[in-house]
């Protein structure tokens, strides 16, 4: 059945002069404006198209794609404050309601704000919501540690960022484990780091311990070679220096470095890695 809120493929079934009706099943046949209507559109084929609801409430349909369609998390501008709410800048011709009782402070226009957007089964209208605890839960007993996942980057806290996790669970990156500029808003790729007792979530970006060493080993194998065999940095070089040549903890690049030494592909000095010739990419690909 199609749904308001996603993308839908559906079938054309009639051409007018305001555009063509595509069948949506229970809901009816649904308007593609005629503004919309793609030049190889034919009656009889099929069509993806998102749905969502008009200024008079009426299901209509657009090849448009969205900012965030139903289910999706978002970082949104406020466009207008209203009566009735703030309407965001989604992407389309018609903007998304934040009705008051979705706001935890009055939106402001101009401001971006995190917001979730759903359908409303109610309205049956598509609109989004700024209290997003109601969405998330605090704890996970589905992921395990070293699991890869999807990450929503929230706000700065006191010990890191908070994230969200698989679009379902409250999540943790603490600071220690940030190597790179992020921002409110951001999609990533991250790993579990912990689950703890209580069953809240730490995340991390690269995979945590020993696992993640292969994929530094061949960065920095990399790195020699674009650099004729040597690079200045070492295990006693500054974390500053390492996060800027690779991205990731002291800690981890010590790691990496000494399983590139105990199997005797690098040489190490105080201030220089050096790529043994004779030992080229034995770690490519582990």
């Amino acid at each position: 059945m199609p749904h308001i809120g996603t993308l839908n493929t559906l079938q054309v079934v009639n051409a007018t002069d305001r555009g063509v009706y595509l069948d949506a099943g229970e809901l009816g046949e649904i308007l593609l404006p005629q503004p919309d209507v793609p030049d190889t559109c034919r009656t009889g084929e099929p069509l993806t198209v998102f749905l969502y609801t008009d200024s008079e409430d009426r299901p209509v349909a657009t090849v448009q794609s969205p900012l965030a369609m139903a289910g999706d998390f978002a970082r949104l501008k406020v466009v207008a404050e209203t009566p009735v709410g703030a309407f965001l800048d989604w992407g389309l011709p018609k903007d998304l309601l934040v009705p008051f009782r979705e706001q935890n402070t009055p939106m402001k226009k101009g401001r971006a704000y995190i917001v979730r957007v759903y359908l409303d089964e109610r309205s049956q209208r598509v609109v989004a919501s700024a209290k997003l605890d109601r969405f998330l839960s605090d704890t996970a007993t589905d992921l395990h540690v070293g699991q890869e996942v999807e990450l929503f980057v929230c706000t700065q806290t006191t010990l890191g960022r908070k994230v969200i996790v698989n679009r379902a669970h409250w999540g943790l990156l603490h600071s220690a484990d940030i190597f790179q500029p992020l921002h409110s808003g951001q999609r990533l790729t991250g790993f579990v780091k912990t689950v703890r007792a209580d069953g809240k979530i730490d995340v991390c970006l690269h995979k945590p311990g020993y696992a993640k060493v292969p994929d530094i080993s061949v960065a920095i194998l990399d790195a020699l070679e674009r650099h004729d065999g040597q690079i200045p940095v070492t295990d006693r070089s500054t974390p500053e220096s390492i996060r800027q040549w690779f991205g990731v903890s002291k800690k981890t690049y010590k790691k990496a470095l000494g399983a590139l030494y105990k199997r005797r592909v690098v040489t190490l000095t105080d201030t220089q890695v050096s790529l043994n010739p004779d030992s080229r990419r034995q770690v490519k690909g582990t």
